[in-house]
């Protein structure tokens, strides 16, 4: 059976692939996001999305829990004005950001790194071996409009704690959908994981995306965090 890992302990993520009825595990490994960064020195969004993923998948794809799997990570960069903006983290951020994103537009850039951890070598029969030794990436970026925000509806919504650990300040898929006019391009991207990106990298490792399928959601017993 083909096992698939995700590299992120984020809920909209796992959601999103149960939902999409994708058997997976979840394991997480702590990746310093700023000392990647700066060990890079990345400052484009698009490409510190890609970044970012990569080092999650890669990191968690060198754990022993990962040997025959395939490691799928992700990371969301949203890029307004021409700036990056990774989780606010404080209510001030937040405030300063939305203040500023209301009424405007941003992309939101979802980085996503597979790496097949299958194993490469022919078995005794010298039949090949299943995994690919694929290590590949790309991202899905979506453009995001927002409607009129006033300071009140700002102030409400960092209240409920919402926006401060999600890229941008804002989700789709909770109570920052109430500030989202439109969005041009994937909305799953919006939420942290473009399906559809993932179906395209599955292939490359010689996966098809249906042989994940289960319609059943995560067991709580494959949730590991390292």
């Amino acid at each position: 059976m083909t096992r698939l890992i995700l590299a992120s302990q984020s809920p909209a993520r796992t959601k999103l692939l149960s939902n999409a009825g994708i058997r997976h595990e979840v394991l997480v490994s702590d990746v310093d996001e700023d000392a990647v960064q700066a060990r890079y020195g990345v400052t484009d969004p698009h490409d510190t999305a890609l970044l970012l993923a990569r080092a999650k998948a890669e990191a968690v794809a060198s754990l022993p829990e990962a040997e025959g799997a395939l490691v799928i990570g992700c990371d969301s960069v949203f890029e307004f004005d021409g700036e990056a903006h990774g989780k606010p983290y404080t209510a001030e951020v937040a405030r300063e950001r939305m203040l500023r994103m209301s009424g405007g537009t941003g992309v939101l850039h979802t980085g996503h790194w597979l790496v097949d951890c299958r194993d490469t070598d022919a078995d005794s029969t010298g039949a090949d071996g299943r995994g690919s030794g694929a290590t590949l990436g790309s991202v899905s970026s979506a453009e995001v409009h927002f409607m009129e925000m006033s300071e009140e509806e700002i102030d409400a919504y960092i209240a409920t704690g919402e926006p401060l650990q999600c890229a941008g300040s804002f989700t789709i898929d909770g109570y920052g959908g109430a500030f989202i006019r439109k969005v041009d391009g994937d909305p799953h991207a919006v939420v942290g994981l473009s399906i559809s990106t993932l179906r395209g990298l599955l292939g490359q490792a010689k996966v098809g995306i249906t042989e994940l399928w289960t319609g059943g959601a995560v067991d709580p017993a494959d949730v590991r965090a390292e």
